[in-house]
């Protein structure tokens, strides 16, 4: 992609937007169509170039700021909106390895639930899930739906702690769906809550494969807290190719790399 000159009307413009961002934490593509007096289609492609450059993460109609790095936490309506035509192709690419008679895991955040959604026609599988809102997606559906114990997380909807822990140990899951909030060479996968990497490290050590699902804004970031090593996973699933170490790493210990369409 090509970026304008630090001299030019459009990198002054972007500077601009990105101060705006800074100081507000986000931005609306009208907002910026009105200051700026651009078109809505250049306003999209500043964000998309500013993406690739700056600590910016764009979302439905608009965008936010990211300065503060893999050390901040979203609730969960605020992540819903965040890269949602990814997560939705994530979501689909992830949904054709679950077959009829599949017992498989799905830990909170916005690409499972999404998934949550999309398996509710099905028959025949068995969801084991942490997350109420998954659960309560998946109610009325023929899904057998088996939540485990714990204090909700009132950012995520996950329940955590030792009563959670406890009843996973005593399940058999198949296939393991981890959202997560950093993957990287060095540190595998990680999150933002410690409760969080508890209840997913108790979740994988009872799976027999485990699939890290994300979108391409988690690539090469480290969270605070550690949930597995990349030599834990059975696959990937993401909607971005995977570079540099990270891709080196995923090869080295033979995870499957899935893309979405």
């Amino acid at each position: 992609m090509i970026i304008e000159g630090n001299g030019s009307k459009g990198q002054r413009r972007r500077e601009a937007i990105l101060q705006l961002l800074k100081q507000q934490g986000r931005i609306t593509i009208v907002e910026m169509v009105e200051r700026f007096g651009c078109s809505e289609a250049t306003a999209r492609r500043d964000l998309e170039q500013m993406e690739g450059v700056y600590p910016v993460i764009r979302t439905i109609g608009g965008a936010m700021y990211d300065g503060m790095g893999t050390m901040r936490e979203l609730h969960f309506a605020e992540k819903e909106g965040l890269s949602i035509l990814e997560k939705e192709k994530i979501a689909q690419t992830a949904a054709k390895h679950i077959v009829e008679g599949d017992v498989i895991g799905l830990s909170g955040g916005t690409t499972n639930f999404l998934l949550a959604k999309l398996l509710k026609s099905r028959k025949g599988i068995t969801v084991v899930t942490n997350a109420v809102n998954i659960a309560m997606e998946l109610a009325g559906s023929s899904i057998q739906v088996v939540v485990t114990g714990g204090i909700m997380r009132h950012n995520s909807f996950e329940l955590c702690g030792p009563l959670g822990e406890e009843m996973i140990a005593q399940l058999h899951i198949g296939k393991m769906f981890i959202g997560i909030d950093g993957i990287s060479a060095n540190g595998g996968i990680s999150s933002y809550s410690e409760q969080e990497a508890q209840s997913a490290k108790a979740l994988i050590r009872r799976s027999q494969e485990t699939y890290a699902v994300f979108d391409h804004t988690k690539s090469n970031r480290t969270s605070l807290f550690s949930v597995a090593a990349i030599s834990e996973l059975k696959a990937v699933i993401t909607d971005s190719p995977l570079t540099g170490d990270l891709a080196d790493e995923l090869q080295r210990h033979h995870v499957s790399i899935h893309l979405t369409d």
